[in-house]
């Protein structure tokens, strides 16, 4: 049984800096975390243990520290100012991608456009996005979308939307809406685009594939449909105790990819794991 790891996988260069502002920080009791850092358990776990606070990612309340560190997913211009009216300091780790998705979006709306968001109405970057925003639109699926009476109309997309998902629903936008100039800003991540294509460039190669991160975790779930569009045997752990041997009774090759969320020891440890498995079949029919 071969172990076939994606060229491109983990942790991408946000998460890393975000996690590497957490690690710096020196009091963790007078910090809360406003949301989830990522959306990795056990990262959060980790986070817990060090005495972090964390407010809900739906929550309207004040944290109570005198800190509140902004996660990778951003806030809008508006809660970011409601922060510092009541006295915080605020600690921003925002993903630089998802920074220039609302540079995008307030471009638009300052051309005069009404702004289309796609992706998730309740995930915390759209929410961010749309909070400062007059009149915004979320699209997440064909039947969200519409015709709308204003004459220009600008789309940007949350940052882990998939790039099919996001050509179909642009396309259907444009289509419903022949009467408005439309324009659409990329803000899709370099590093989700590669993580994907690195993914279908390995799958004509397996039979079988693991990918790792949060069950919560958009990019993760886009990385097992690619797996399962492809008709691959796919699962989804985020360590390596969901890992199960039956999974890969008769597997010749196994392709093992990550989540932009995953931390490098949990893929090794997983990668090490489906090594030892492969050495222990090929000593059985030696």
């Amino acid at each position: 049984m071969q172990i076939l790891r994606a060229l491109e996988m983990g942790m991408c260069f946000g998460v890393r800096d975000a996690l590497a502002v957490v690690d710096r920080l020196p009091t963790p009791a007078t910090v809360t975390i406003h949301g989830e850092l990522v959306h990795n358990r056990e990262v959060l776990a980790l986070l817990d243990r060090r005495g972090f606070a964390r407010s809900p990612e739906a929550g309207r309340e004040v944290p109570t520290t005198p800190v509140v560190l902004v996660t990778a997913h951003g806030i809008s211009d508006q809660e970011r100012q409601r922060l510092v009216a009541a006295g915080k300091q605020v600690v921003d780790t925002t993903c630089p991608l998802v920074r220039k998705a609302h540079e995008a979006a307030q471009q638009l709306a300052a051309e005069g456009r009404r702004v289309i968001v796609i992706g998730r109405a309740n995930h915390v970057e759209v929410r961010g996005l749309v909070e400062d925003l007059a009149d915004p639109l979320v699209v997440a699926g064909l039947a969200d979308v519409a015709t709308w009476p204003q004459a220009k109309l600008g789309i940007v997309c949350q940052t882990t939307t998939q790039v099919e998902v996001a050509e179909c629903l642009i396309a259907a936008i444009v289509a419903q809406n022949r009467h408005a100039d439309v324009r659409h800003i990329d803000t899709i991540c370099s590093p989700t685009k590669a993580r994907i294509e690195a993914l279908l460039a390995l799958l004509p190669s397996i039979d079988r594939l693991v990918v790792v991160g949060g069950h919560e975790s958009n990019n993760c779930k886009q990385l097992v449909l690619r797996g399962e569009h492809f008709g691959v045997r796919t699962f989804h752990v985020e360590h390596v105790r969901e890992l199960q041997r039956e999974w890969f009774d008769d597997a010749q090759a196994v392709g093992l990819t990550a989540g932009t969320s995953t931390l490098p020891r949990t893929i090794e440890e997983v990668h090490g794991w489906l090594s030892r498995l492969g050495a222990e079949r090929r000593g059985r029919s030696a």
